[in-house]
């Protein structure tokens, strides 16, 4: 009898189990008001959003060192700093995924894009935070926390066709939100 009773109750468990870790973390879709986070900068300063971002709209890209897709979106996210400037927006850069004893230099490849922006290391806890498991996470959050974008799926392949879809729409949600800005004035 109490092997019988233990045997269920190890099935009880597994299938408890089973559901918890397959229920999927909260999704933060277009709409959602951005989950707060503090991070380390790769100064090692710490990094609170959304105090941080001092009511600007914000550009966030979860990003590798590894990403192909990465790499081809870094030169459309200059043109986002160039064109709206920060004093307008912020731009914030949260590394994951990032191989601990690997041979790449997050910190160098973040500084060499020569993009004016705040870099997060070690980024892997704001990611799953904001269910982001594929790099790169990208969104667009208005100035009051709200997610205007969010990169969705795309069959593409890494290159300047699918950095330029990014970049139209990452332009999109900023423009729309400063029109909504200015209309508030």
């Amino acid at each position: 009898m109490n092997a019988k009773k233990r045997v269920v109750n190890k099935l009880l468990v597994t299938i408890a189990a089973a559901v918890v870790f397959s229920t999927p973390a909260a999704a933060i879709f277009e709409g959602d008001i951005a989950p707060a986070w503090e991070g380390t900068t790769f100064e090692g300063e710490t990094y609170s959003f959304p105090a941080m971002a001092k009511g600007k709209p914000t550009v966030v890209i979860f990003w590798a060192s590894w990403c192909s897709y990465c790499k081809a979106f870094m030169p459309y996210l200059k043109k986002v700093e160039q064109e709206y400037g920060t004093d307008f927006i912020e731009i914030v850069a949260v590394n994951m995924k990032e191989e601990q004893e690997g041979e790449s230099d997050p910190k160098a490849y973040i500084e060499n894009t020569g993009i004016t922006l705040t870099a997060i290391q070690d980024g892997d806890e704001i990611a799953a935070a904001y269910n982001v498991r594929f790099a790169p996470g990208l969104m667009v959050l208005g100035d009051d926390g709200k997610v205007l974008y969010r990169r969705g799926m795309s069959k593409l392949p890494a290159g300047q066709e699918i950095a330029e879809l990014w970049y139209e729409n990452v332009r999109t949600a900023l423009d729309q939100e400063f029109a909504d800005i200015l209309a508030g004035c």
